[in-house]
């Protein structure tokens, strides 16, 4: 790899004169930077980030910490952060928890030593574990974004969870059903608890009960649905309709209904909460509750950004608003 010593003698120049041309600091005139600048192209030579960070003061390293790249959902956020950062010439330093809080903290720890600016994260833990995540971090900014509770010390940014769990109950009431069934995430993280809860309330407020049997746990996780879509739709009494939580688990449901040689919708109607790029595509197309993803992304990094400026007024929440999107896979009971 090319230093900045190769490229001085590449263009018959002095060290300081490649600095000056690289940082802008200093005039240079312009024979000697297309001088040095041809050097850079033929050499191509890439400058050390963080050397010239931690040399100016400041770090071009954010930091951006997800539980899952698989799930669709993650993915269209990352890139929708990593489209901000560059934009405001920073580079994204991408951690994936597995939805581990352990390795989640040691992502934090390795974002730190690397000097990020500061971090987004996805949390992946129980729901009042980040009520002092600003404190733990240190100097470090960081912006809370997804499975995040009202109760922290930083900045957040979520979906309206309770509105995306009453969109999907509304929808299935005014198509009829009342024998649903719930497959939901993990029991200790805000974003599962809000949007069953949510979604239970609403039926309940129509004299709806749902049944015990037919409400599982997938987790957030594809094989963990599919399995338990396949114990409910196995009962003798099936459900006329069946609430997904998420798209990682959606995908593993639709697996189980097409084993078990079910029709949607006219077997079952299903909405998840979570659009992406294959929720169209499916036969049918699915009904879904769509998360506002772009926009969580982009105030997320605004929010980083003006931290990172010393903003220091009080944590702020953001909570975008999600819309229900309806397709083929929902319709009305079948009499």
């Amino acid at each position: 790899m090319a230093t900045m010593k190769d490229v001085a003698i590449k263009a018959g120049v002095s060290i300081a004169t490649v600095s000056a041309v690289l940082s802008g600091a200093a005039f240079v005139s312009q024979p000697l930077k297309a001088r040095v600048e041809q050097a850079i192209t033929e050499l191509s030579y890439a400058r050390n980030a963080m050397a010239r960070s931690l040399k100016r003061g400041n770090s071009s390293l954010i930091g951006l910490i997800v539980p899952d790249i698989t799930n669709p959902f993650f993915t269209t956020f990352v890139d929708h952060a990593q489209r901000a950062a560059h934009a405001a010439g920073y580079t994204v330093l991408l951690g994936i928890s597995g939805n581990d809080p352990i390795r989640e903290r040691d992502a934090l720890d390795l974002m730190r030593s690397h000097q990020a600016a500061g971090i987004i994260l996805c949390p992946t833990g129980e729901t009042d574990g980040y009520a002092n995540i600003g404190k733990s971090v240190g100097t470090t900014k960081i912006v809370l974004v997804d499975n995040a509770s009202d109760i922290t010390d930083v900045d957040s940014v979520v979906m309206d969870n309770q509105l995306a769990a009453e969109l999907a109950a509304r929808h299935l009431l005014r198509l009829g059903h009342q024998q649903i069934a719930v497959i939901s995430g993990p029991e200790f993280q805000f974003v599962s608890q809000v949007r069953q809860s949510a979604f239970v309330k609403m039926l309940a407020d129509k004299s709806i009960q749902l049944d015990s049997e037919l409400v599982s746990r997938g987790n957030f996780r594809e094989q963990e649905a599919y399995q338990a879509a396949r114990q409910i739709l196995l009962r003798n009494k099936k459900p006329t309709a069946i609430f997904v939580a998420n798209n990682l688990m959606l995908i593993g449901v639709m697996r189980a209904i097409a084993e078990l040689a079910l029709r949607v919708p006219e077997d079952i109607s299903v909405v998840s909460i979570d659009d992406f790029a294959w929720a169209a595509a499916f036969h049918p197309a699915l009904t879904v509750v769509k998360q506002p993803i772009e926009e969580m992304a982009t105030v997320a990094f605004q929010r980083l950004l003006a931290r990172i400026g010393n903003d220091l007024t009080p944590p702020q929440r953001h909570q975008a608003l999600p819309e229900l999107i309806v397709r083929q896979s929902s319709s009305k009971v079948a009499t």
